[in-house]
């Protein structure tokens, strides 16, 4: 598992730099777990734009991946290890002993032959899902819910974790990947180990169409446009467009827009680093 370079054959491949692919193991999907899946091309369903700079792009399958992972006590071999285009991680096809198959995020190390398991009394080893209640402080973990049987929601991405630094009664405290120190109660589960593909952030498209492919359409700058449009719009020259902002006005550096009164807050010991 690596990053290809590319001899510059043309200007596009100069720069470009793509995965090598490496840790692939099949090539098509499972049947029985793609789900069809439409492109909205940023569009409601009356047929009005209401997300900009989306359209177009290679068709895509959805892969219906298990990230509540609540089949306990019932161990699962890995039989696969795929790319997925929906999102930047790796997926692992599971054979559970009860003749069950599921997808789940490949964690790095997770090898083709592997056993992985969740519930409880099981052993912390790369793949398998634990509650946060039974993991040995320091792990490293992975796929995280926030709430009791929701599924997983926080460190989902390539090559991102978060480590388990301690207990406090009915909470434990993880090191989140934004740097966040927050408390999430001891019945939630997480799965050990990173997430697989940790090079994704290295990745060079080389060119403009690679992004077309994933279904990007080309961002107009705000100082390029019009006072009515944008507040950073307008100006005789080339102006500068004054103090970074949103369409709405809301300056982009470092402004705070958390509510002081959120719910959660109790639950964050050390807000995320900049």
């Amino acid at each position: 598992m690596g990053l290809r370079k590319y001899r510059p054959l043309t200007p596009s491949l100069r720069y470009k730099l793509t995965s090598d692919f490496a840790d692939i193991t099949a090539s098509k999907p499972e049947k029985s777990l793609i789900v069809k899946q439409t492109s909205s091309g940023g569009r409601n369903n009356s047929g009005k734009m209401t997300m900009r700079y989306l359209g177009g792009g290679h068709k895509r399958a959805l892969r219906e991946i298990d990230f509540k992972r609540e089949k306990d006590g019932i161990p699962a071999t890995v039989k696969t290890i795929e790319y997925d285009p929906n999102r930047s991680a790796r997926i692992a096809l599971l054979f559970y002993n009860d003749g069950e198959k599921r997808y789940i995020l490949a964690p790095q190390g997770l090898k083709v032959g592997q056993t992985v398991q969740s519930g409880k009394q099981v052993a912390p080893e790369i793949g398998n899902t634990l509650f946060l209640s039974e993991i040995p402080l320091g792990t490293v973990v992975h796929n995280i819910e926030l709430r009791p049987g929701q599924g997983a929601v926080m460190a989902r991405s390539a090559g991102s974790y978060a480590q388990l630094s301690a207990r406090e009664g009915k909470y434990a405290v993880l090191k989140m990947p934004s740097g966040e120190v927050r408390m999430i109660l001891t019945t939630c589960k997480a799965t050990i180990g990173a997430v697989s593909n940790p090079d994704h952030n290295l990745e060079v498209h080389g060119k403009a169409g690679r992004k077309r492919w994933l279904g990007i359409r080309p961002r107009t700058r705000p100082v390029a446009m019009n006072p009515v449009d944008h507040p950073m719009g307008g100006g005789e020259g080339r102006a500068s467009g004054g103090h970074p902002r949103s369409r709405k006005g809301i300056p982009a550096k470092g402004f705070k827009t958390r509510y002081k009164s959120k719910s959660s807050n109790k639950h964050i010991i050390e807000r995320r680093k900049k």
